[in-house]
């Protein structure tokens, strides 16, 4: 289904079908309102109808109506299998809207808590350990003499000390205008 604007006088309609339950978190989602329960997307708007997430035997009947189908955010084919858009024509039907939020709110409330994303993240796995003899001493646990010393300055070298016989000797500002002593710039 091809994205389409959802029509901001959807949204009050939408909240209002929405369970009383404390609950109950309301979010931006697709230029709409999305509804989460546990941490759990339950229902919400996208284009001119709603988006419910529902368990297999409610999903059937969902699908069972004329005009839904599994919600297909691009458009090309990759169907969410759990989520359904339901029909224009349920969303202008606010009793009916406000049964399939039920069912899809009582569903996702059944649900374990969802974990944050830190959380649900594999732990990083434990480096291979190496032999006592094969790992490096901890930097303060060298001995000093072990330790590089601090970087030194770079010293002249004796050479570039001295001049050397090619070099000629700059001319001064004042030597180059032929008039010694005059300053310029001033009168």
């Amino acid at each position: 289904m091809a994205w389409i604007k959802v029509p901001p006088e959807h949204h009050p309609v939408f909240r209002a079908a929405l369970p009383r339950d404390p609950r109950v978190e309301t979010l931006q989602m697709f230029g709409g309102v999305a509804a989460k329960v546990n941490g759990h997307f339950f229902a919400g708007l996208f284009g001119r109808s709603a988006i419910v997430f529902l368990g297999e035997a409610e999903r059937g009947e969902a699908l069972a109506l004329d005009g839904a189908a599994l919600f297909d955010p691009m458009g090309d084919g990759r169907a969410r299998s759990d989520k359904v858009m339901l029909p224009e024509d349920v969303f202008h039907d606010p009793d009916e809207l406000r049964r399939w939020i039920a069912r899809a709110f009582a569903h996702c409330a059944a649900l374990p808590r969802k974990t944050k994303a830190a959380a649900r993240k594999p732990a990083a796995k434990p480096a291979a350990a190496k032999p006592a003899a094969a790992r490096k001493p901890a930097r303060a646990a060298r001995p000093a003499a072990a330790r590089k010393p601090p970087a030194q300055p770079a010293k002249p070298s004796a050479r570039s000390t001295k001049p050397s016989a090619t070099s000629t000797k700059r001319a001064s500002p004042a030597s180059k205008s032929g008039a010694r002593g005059v300053r310029r710039g001033r009168t």
